[in-house]
Protein backbone atom coordinates (compact mmCIF):
# COMPACT_ATOMS: atom_id res chain seq x y z
CA UNK A 1 0.00 0.00 0.00
CA UNK A 2 1.50 3.53 -1.06
CA UNK A 3 1.52 5.39 1.88
CA UNK A 4 -0.53 8.68 2.40
CA UNK A 5 -0.97 11.79 4.12
CA UNK A 6 -4.19 12.87 5.71
CA UNK A 7 -5.42 15.51 7.63
CA UNK A 8 -4.83 14.97 11.02
CA UNK A 9 -7.47 15.73 13.96
CA UNK A 10 -6.64 17.73 17.19
CA UNK A 11 -6.96 15.98 20.21
CA UNK A 12 -5.07 16.10 23.79
CA UNK A 13 -5.21 12.52 24.23
CA UNK A 14 -1.50 10.94 25.18
CA UNK A 15 -1.90 8.14 22.15
CA UNK A 16 -2.71 7.70 18.70
CA UNK A 17 -3.20 4.83 16.77
CA UNK A 18 -3.24 5.21 12.95
CA UNK A 19 -4.39 2.19 10.79
CA UNK A 20 -4.27 1.95 7.12
CA UNK A 21 -6.33 -0.69 5.07
CA UNK A 22 -8.04 -1.98 1.78
CA UNK A 23 -10.78 -3.87 0.70
CA UNK A 24 -12.41 -4.21 -2.61
CA UNK A 25 -16.32 -3.78 -2.79
CA UNK A 26 -19.38 -3.00 -5.17
CA UNK A 27 -21.87 -0.52 -4.75
CA UNK A 28 -24.65 1.19 -6.86
CA UNK A 29 -26.70 4.49 -6.11
CA UNK A 30 -30.19 3.70 -7.23
CA UNK A 31 -30.81 7.27 -8.46
CA UNK A 32 -30.80 8.99 -11.69
CA UNK A 33 -28.62 12.14 -10.10
CA UNK A 34 -26.23 9.31 -9.42
CA UNK A 35 -25.19 9.37 -13.07
CA UNK A 36 -22.73 6.23 -14.14
CA UNK A 37 -22.64 5.50 -10.41
CA UNK A 38 -26.23 3.80 -10.78
CA UNK A 39 -25.11 1.28 -12.03
CA UNK A 40 -23.00 -1.83 -9.81
CA UNK A 41 -19.75 -0.87 -10.07
CA UNK A 42 -16.44 -1.65 -8.08
CA UNK A 43 -13.47 0.15 -5.83
CA UNK A 44 -10.49 -1.34 -3.68
CA UNK A 45 -11.13 1.53 -0.65
CA UNK A 46 -8.33 2.20 1.11
CA UNK A 47 -9.22 3.04 4.90
CA UNK A 48 -7.11 5.10 7.56
CA UNK A 49 -8.25 4.87 11.02
CA UNK A 50 -7.29 7.65 13.98
CA UNK A 51 -8.09 6.25 17.55
CA UNK A 52 -6.97 8.08 20.71
CA UNK A 53 -6.65 7.41 24.22
CA UNK A 54 -4.89 7.85 27.00
CA UNK A 55 -4.55 4.37 28.77
CA UNK A 56 -3.29 0.92 27.33
CA UNK A 57 -4.87 -2.16 27.72
CA UNK A 58 -2.34 -4.70 29.45
CA UNK A 59 -0.29 -5.72 26.69
CA UNK A 60 0.63 -2.35 26.04
CA UNK A 61 -2.71 -1.68 23.06
CA UNK A 62 -4.95 1.32 22.85
CA UNK A 63 -5.86 -1.77 20.51
CA UNK A 64 -4.79 -4.30 18.20
CA UNK A 65 -4.05 -3.29 15.14
CA UNK A 66 -5.15 -6.95 13.82
CA UNK A 67 -8.72 -6.51 15.46
CA UNK A 68 -9.01 -3.49 13.19
CA UNK A 69 -8.62 -4.90 10.11
CA UNK A 70 -10.39 -7.98 11.07
CA UNK A 71 -13.41 -5.73 11.84
CA UNK A 72 -13.15 -3.75 8.76
CA UNK A 73 -12.02 -6.32 6.08
CA UNK A 74 -13.98 -9.59 7.31
CA UNK A 75 -17.28 -7.51 7.04
CA UNK A 76 -17.17 -5.68 3.15
CA UNK A 77 -14.19 -6.85 1.75
CA UNK A 78 -15.40 -8.59 -1.45
CA UNK A 79 -19.03 -7.93 -1.01
CA UNK A 80 -21.78 -5.55 -2.17
CA UNK A 81 -22.17 -2.73 -0.50
CA UNK A 82 -25.53 -2.51 -0.96
CA UNK A 83 -26.32 -5.74 0.44
CA UNK A 84 -25.09 -4.91 3.73
CA UNK A 85 -28.24 -4.07 6.39
CA UNK A 86 -26.64 -0.80 7.34
CA UNK A 87 -27.33 0.04 3.87
CA UNK A 88 -30.92 -0.55 3.73
CA UNK A 89 -32.41 2.77 4.04
CA UNK A 90 -29.29 4.63 2.59
CA UNK A 91 -26.85 4.42 -0.59
CA UNK A 92 -23.98 3.56 0.34
CA UNK A 93 -21.69 6.31 -0.64
CA UNK A 94 -18.52 7.38 0.62
CA UNK A 95 -19.86 9.23 3.21
CA UNK A 96 -22.20 6.66 4.63
CA UNK A 97 -19.47 4.29 4.46
CA UNK A 98 -16.90 6.16 6.23
CA UNK A 99 -20.01 6.59 9.08
CA UNK A 100 -20.61 2.73 9.19
CA UNK A 101 -17.27 2.12 9.94
CA UNK A 102 -16.73 4.71 12.40
CA UNK A 103 -19.62 3.31 14.16
CA UNK A 104 -18.53 -0.46 14.24
CA UNK A 105 -15.17 0.84 15.71
CA UNK A 106 -17.58 2.80 18.29
CA UNK A 107 -18.99 -0.22 19.20
CA UNK A 108 -15.89 -2.23 20.12
CA UNK A 109 -14.24 0.62 21.51
CA UNK A 110 -16.34 0.93 24.05
CA UNK A 111 -16.49 -2.14 25.47
CA UNK A 112 -12.94 -2.30 25.96
CA UNK A 113 -11.54 -1.11 29.90
CA UNK A 114 -9.16 1.51 28.77
CA UNK A 115 -11.51 3.23 26.03
CA UNK A 116 -10.47 4.53 23.05
CA UNK A 117 -12.26 6.74 20.81
CA UNK A 118 -12.58 6.53 17.05
CA UNK A 119 -11.31 10.00 16.64
CA UNK A 120 -11.70 9.73 12.24
CA UNK A 121 -12.17 7.38 9.85
CA UNK A 122 -10.89 8.19 6.34
CA UNK A 123 -12.22 6.57 3.36
CA UNK A 124 -10.53 6.86 0.14
CA UNK A 125 -12.82 5.71 -3.06
CA UNK A 126 -10.26 6.79 -5.97
CA UNK A 127 -6.61 7.72 -5.79
CA UNK A 128 -8.12 11.36 -6.03
CA UNK A 129 -11.59 11.22 -3.96
CA UNK A 130 -11.64 10.63 -0.21
CA UNK A 131 -14.15 11.50 2.76
CA UNK A 132 -12.88 12.03 6.17
CA UNK A 133 -15.45 11.13 8.39
CA UNK A 134 -15.43 12.52 12.53
CA UNK A 135 -17.91 11.45 14.78
CA UNK A 136 -19.58 14.85 16.79
CA UNK A 137 -17.73 15.52 19.83
CA UNK A 138 -20.54 14.45 21.80
CA UNK A 139 -19.82 10.80 20.77
CA UNK A 140 -16.23 10.68 21.39
CA UNK A 141 -16.34 12.11 25.22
Amino acid sequence: MMQQFYPSVQHAYRFELNKDMHFSAAHFIPNEEAGKCQVMHGHTYHINITIGGNELDALGFLIDFKQLKNLIHDKYDHSVLNDHPEFKNVFPTTERLAEQIGTSIHQVLQMRDNKPVCLQVIVRETPTSYVVYRPEQEEIL
